[in-house]
């Protein structure tokens, strides 16, 4: 992996970017506790005053009309870090006024406010960061610690004194009439304090991110197995449960729509999105191929389920949950409470994963009314079984897609029909579909195609937001397809991938152009220098040194597919390589006002500081495991040349930060949180910090996108785009149908570095769970009804199925993003699963058009 880049850092910064970087930190070094005197912060405690037991440690309308504001490239690579015994010790920031940096700062939305006070009291759960760690290098996470030895509190870890549990009634029913509810016999049962129904919701009784379509509790019918129609609160969970069974509901059960095709056929879809671009109809084709394709559903399957506490503070209340976005869980939250949103203060609780599922409410809403109603703070936390009812999964898709190509590979046209099943209710559907249609054919150049994409509504579970975000079922579709032209035309699959490459200044499908790339020096040579740089060629060319690993000659039993289950020592087992190319949109799309908030102060430590600056970030970014919160502290040590960094709780007392999803919290918030340090440091000129603090709020925006078309999808619908290329290798028991993944290696292209273990994980993350959706994850539905809510039943990998992974990371820079970062997270989800699927149709010679591939897809009718 190439050493990261780094700005140069202004002259008066020796501890910021430029200086000689400290080693990369142990994952067992020692982490510092030590924080700032604790204060009110609002409204914390239960009626009888006290605070929760160990309070988990925190961090800190569609408009495209707002001019966006363009950060300044990064500057000049420094020097290549050293690491080991060579490094000097790092050197102490100075303290006082610095000289003025070597260009201005951006100007960004907001004003920088110069604060004279006195240091503002900081609360108690706020999180000092180790004093080490710029961008580019790994410093240790500040929530490392706690995490690995379990003192860590997740949102399933809270109590209050006082404190009531919550739980959810709900439908066995995909659909359903609801003639009466009776809740005598629940509330008759001593120490029940509430049973609510939809007549008891305070407010509006719908709500959802993008359409307010679901229902707080089901008022008349119910739309899918799983939907909540009456909520209790009792002494105790164990009690809550048994007064929910005996809550009486008299249901007239209805046939459900589960097929998604006759839901649209019927004209029962959230939303229909085209995409047409040249005539497809009077294209010749020298090889035509058409393919159908099926992915299941995929659960987001987050360890820690959903969970939170609402405390009542007298008019108001204080919620403390896991979301991925506090302000949109506020703007969807206060309308049904019926409560103006300044009395609902939203305090980010750990989080246990998330991967989408915690983009739309679970028990916020249920565990506030139950808090209201009773006066006591209400707990909620889902079992395993309620978690697999109670959040969105990933779309499962049906799609068709024909491929022209002239005889060389070269594609001359595509046509697709995608049908993604949305479920009952509407959550993200829409912006998925968008992103299924204008990402429809991946990151190749064809002068003709012509994409339908539907969202159909259903009676199956809603679907909503999971990794990769509708870019993931088209991949597996377009990838599959270019391995078919391959087969055809005897090309290889590399390089038919190669021959189609988009370049800078193509259009993709929906007329946006590749711009934001400015190549990676090391890049290969291309002995064509006349052509546009191509991103996605240069990621194939980087294969040529990364060889296949070979096949034992003695192979332990343990290695080969079925493991120390002992079902062959060979025999039957076929080796397969396959590729797969993702192409993914980062940050939010299609004219989406996307914005971030960072508040950043500069204050004198005290002695724990050793009197140095500290400086302290507010943000309401969610840290879902991706090490946001890490990103954070290393921005404002590289901006500012401090030491000490303290982030404050992430809750609903700053503005904005956006979800943690779309792979856009280190674009946006490190953006954010970058332009507010800018904002310090240029205050810092004509200031004394022994006068007092120095405080800066800043509103980061990208640049603006546009609404695809309603009838073309033309449009510059994206921010950005991020490429990663997977090769599988895989061995399969041919006999059986057991599929053993024995080597990953995966070239992505990042932008630019700025945490290379966090990155590393994270690629090995999406690597995961594209590997899972390829070979065994699926929520598998009958009649609309849930077959597998459990951990036995629905499988993710583990340790022993995810293989070594090699990793060659490239550095395009986007000039658009912040140090020229591009989003990371989500791509190799995309192309690992196509590039699975493709090896093991290369040791079976099977089609195999959908995933998961099961062992049966792998015996049944396989050829002789």
């Amino acid at each position: 992996m190439p050493e990261p880049a780094t700005p140069t850092p202004p002259p008066w910064a020796a501890g910021g970017v430029g200086h000689t970087p400290a080693p990369a930190a142990r994952p067992d070094a020692a982490h510092e506790h030590a924080a700032p005197p604790a204060a009110d912060t609002g409204p914390r405690s239960s009626a009888t005053g006290a605070g929760p037991r160990n309070a988990a440690a925190h961090s800190g309308p569609r408009s495209g009309a707002d001019a966006p504001h363009r950060p300044q490239p990064p500057g000049e690579p420094a020097a290549a870090p050293r690491t080991g015994a060579e490094l000097p010790q790092e050197p102490r920031p100075p303290i006082g006024p610095p000289s003025p940096p070597a260009s201005a700062a951006p100007t960004l939305d907001g004003e920088a406010a110069y604060r004279t006070r006195t240091s503002a009291a900081v609360p108690a759960n706020a999180v000092t960061a180790r004093p080490d760690g710029t961008v580019g290098q790994s410093p240790i996470r500040p929530d490392a610690e706690a995490k690995v030895n379990g003192t860590f509190d997740y949102a399933s870890d809270l109590a209050f004194d006082g404190m009531l549990w919550g739980h959810t009634l709900r439908s066995p029913h995909p659909r359903a009439l609801i003639r009466s509810i009776d809740t005598g016999p629940a509330l008759a049962l001593p120490g029940v304090a509430a049973v609510l129904t939809a007549a008891d919701v305070p407010g509006k009784l719908h709500y959802g991110l993008i359409e307010a379509d679901q229902p707080v509790l089901a008022p008349g019918e119910v739309n899918y197995q799983g939907e909540p129609v009456a909520i209790v609160a009792a002494e105790t969970l164990d009690l809550a449960r048994r007064a929910a069974e005996r809550i009486a509901v008299d249901y007239e059960p209805l046939e459900p729509q589960c097929d998604p095709s006759e839901a649209v056929e019927a004209g029962a879809y959230f939303r229909y999105q085209p995409v047409r671009v040249g005539d497809p109809d009077t294209a010749e084709a020298a090889v035509v191929v058409t393919r159908e394709y099926e992915v299941g559903m995929q659960d987001q399957a987050p360890l820690g389920p959903e969970s939170g506490v609402a405390v009542p503070t007298g008019g108001g209340l204080v919620l403390h949950v896991a979301t991925q976005w506090l302000h949109s869980d506020l703007e969807q939250i206060a309308p049904c409470l019926g409560l103006e949103p300044e009395r609902i203060h939203l305090e980010m609780a750990g989080i246990g994963g998330a991967f989408g599922a915690r983009e739309d409410l679970s028990v916020q809403i249920h565990m506030a009314m139950l808090a209201l109603r009773t006066g006591r703070p209400v707990k909620m936390m889902y079992d395993r079984a309620e978690s697999f009812l109670g959040h969105v999964h990933r779309h499962p898709a049906r799609m068709r897609y024909e491929h022209g190509a002239d005889a060389d590979g070269h594609l001359v046209y595509v046509k697709a029909h995608i049908v993604l099943d949305g479920g009952a209710y509407a959550s993200t559907t829409e912006a998925v579909v968008g992103n299924a249609a204008s990402l429809a054919v991946g990151p190749y150049r064809v002068e003709h195609a012509s994409i339908d994409a539907w969202g159909a509504r259903t009676n199956n579970p809603p679907c909503g937001a999971m990794r990769g975000f509708g870019a993931v079922q088209t991949c597996f579709a377009y990838e599959s397809q270019m391995d078919a032209l391959a087969d055809a035309l005897d090309l290889d699959p590399l390089e038919i991938r190669r021959r189609n490459a988009i370049a800078r200044g193509d259009q993709l499908i929906t007329g946006q152009v590749i711009d934001a790339y400015e190549p990676d020096p090391a890049a290969p040579a291309d002995p064509d220098r006349a052509r546009p740089f191509s991103p996605l060629a240069d990621l194939l060319d980087r294969f040529t040194d990364l060889p296949v690993p070979p096949v034992p000659a003695d192979r332990d039993i343990v290695e080969l597919p079925g493991g120390t289950g002992n079902t062959t020592h060979g025999e039957g087992v076929r080796r397969g390589v396959g590729y797969g190319v993702g192409l993914k949109n980062i940050c939010y799309s299609e004219g989406f006002d996307d914005y971030s908030t960072a508040r950043v102060r500069l204050e004198l430590g005290g002695p724990e500081h050793d009197g140095e600056p500290v400086a302290y970030i507010h943000t309401a970014a969610a840290e879902v495991g991706q090490g946001h919160w890490n990103l954070q502290t290393q921005i404002a040590r590289t901006e500012l040349g401090v030491r000490h960094v303290v982030l404050l709780p992430n809750d609903t007392k700053i503005g904005s930060a956006g979800s943690s999803s779309a792979s856009r919290q280190s674009y946006m918030t490190g953006g954010a949180v970058k332009a507010a340090c800018e904002a310090v440091r240029d205050l810092w000129q004509d200031r004394d910090l022994a006068d007092g603090p120095i405080e800066a709020t800043r509103v980061f925006r990208h640049r603006a996108t546009k609404p695809m078309d309603p009838v073309t999808g033309q449009g510059d619908s994206h921010v950005q785009l991020a490429l990663c290329v997977h090769r599988a290798t895989v061995d399969v028991d041919v006999e059986l149908g057991l599929v053993k993944v024995v080597d990953l290696t995966c070239v992505q292209d990042v932008g630019k570095i700025l945490n290379p273990v966090a990155l590393e994980g994270q690629i090995h993350g999406g690597t995961a769970q594209g590997l899972g959706l390829a070979v065994m994850e699926e929520i598998v539905t009958d009649g609309g009804r849930v077959k597998n809510a459990s951990f036995t039943d629905y499988l993710i990998p583990t340790i022993l199925d995810m293989p070594p992974m090699r990793l060659r990371i490239v550095e395009n820079a986007d000039p658009e993003a912040p140090y020229g970062l591009r989003g990371a997270g989500e791509p190799p989800t995309l192309s690992s699963t196509p590039a699975i699927v493709a090896a093991i149709r290369d040791a079976t010679g099977l089609p195999l058009t959908r995933v998961p591939v099961r062992p049966e897809h792998l015996t049944v009718r396989r050829p002789s």
